[in-house]
């Protein structure tokens, strides 16, 4: 049986305003590294910060979810489970209110595009049954976070990811590599979605639009869901009607992306109906080999239609409640 969940989206009136956050993906800055912005760890004089402000970022957003996280026994502060990004990454702001020392510099592809950051050693960081330790990690203004921290794919590997729609949860919980065959029994309404493994991203192969087969990566730490260009031609013909929003990377870079709404991509057993997507050359795209290959990033915009959602790294695994009807 196939399900149909229905995406209504108040939009393409006027030019929209949408905040991407995060899906860094960061490695070592080589030697000479070519020519892009410079966002290091500023080592002026900056006023004093309390716990309050640190953990005020991002309060005001809405439908913010969020987990405890301790660093280096202190805390907890709220974190975002970001999917679509390699690397943990903490606010400048709790990195300077911690005095966590400064490590090397790194190249970091954010969604608008590559930029050389400063990060911050973290010597131990534990929530639930996540505990890592001696991580270095990318430090970037909180503001841009939405957070003062996302949980990166090198701190849940080995984990699940669950999306507690209903009560507005998340959580994170050790997860064991089961026998063929040997899965937890399917919930009525529940579906399963089996998923390829590219640089710790779980890429869905059996997702269609209109037919045709496309790749999907579950990104949680997206707001906006994300098409690449290969898919954008399949979807948008010349006479329809895009707008035009900006998108705010992690890095404070911004990019313009052509918003719109797309139907019928099937997602395992699900159905979306009129998606809204925005559609650009973003860089996790080539980043995971998918620039010419047609491509979804879907955010918490879709995900937020369903009951709840399970990640399962271990098992290469995607599960999906749908809502009572």
């Amino acid at each position: 049986m196939r399900w149909s969940v229905a995406l209504l989206a108040a939009m393409l009136a006027a030019p929209v305003l949408a905040q991407q956050a995060a899906s860094p993906l960061a490695q070592p800055a080589p030697s000479t590294p070519p020519p892009v912005p410079a966002a290091t760890v500023s080592a002026e004089a900056e006023p004093p910060l309390t716990e309050a402000d640190v953990l005020a970022i991002g309060r005001d957003q809405p439908g913010r979810m969020t987990v405890p996280v301790s660093i280096a026994g202190r805390g907890p502060y709220p974190f975002t489970i970001d999917t679509g990004a390699e690397r943990t990454v903490v606010s400048r702001e709790l990195a300077r209110l911690l005095a966590l020392p400064r490590g090397r510099d790194v190249r970091l592809t954010a969604m608008t595009g590559a930029a050389v950051v400063g990060t911050v050693r973290i010597p131990t960081l534990a929530m639930s049954s996540v505990v890592s330790r001696q991580i270095e990690a990318p430090a970037l203004k909180g503001d841009n976070l939405g957070a003062p921290g996302l949980l990166g794919l090198d701190s849940l590997q080995g984990h699940q990811v669950s999306i507690d729609f209903d009560k507005g949860e998340m959580s994170v919980r050790r997860s064991r590599r089961r026998h063929r065959g040997g899965g937890e029994p399917v919930e009525p309404g529940e579906i399963v979605v089996t998923a390829q493994s590219l640089l710790g991203q779980l890429i869905v192969t059996e997702a269609f639009y209109r037919g045709q087969r496309i790749r999907v990566v579950i990104d949680t730490g997206a707001a906006v869901s994300m098409g690449n260009l290969a898919l954008r031609a399949r979807v948008i013909r010349a006479k329809e009607k895009v707008v035009p929003i900006t998108i705010t990377g992690v890095t404070g870079e911004t990019m313009t992306a052509d918003y719109t709404q797309i139907g019928a991509v099937v997602f395992g057993g699900v159905t979306f109906q009129n998606l809204p997507v925005a559609f650009a050359d973003a860089a996790p795209f080539k980043r995971l080999g998918l620039d010419n290959k047609p491509a979804l990033l879907l955010g918490m915009d879709a995900l937020k239609l369903m009951r709840r959602v399970d990640i399962d790294f271990v098992n290469r695994e995607i599960r999906v409640a749908l809502q009572k009807v």
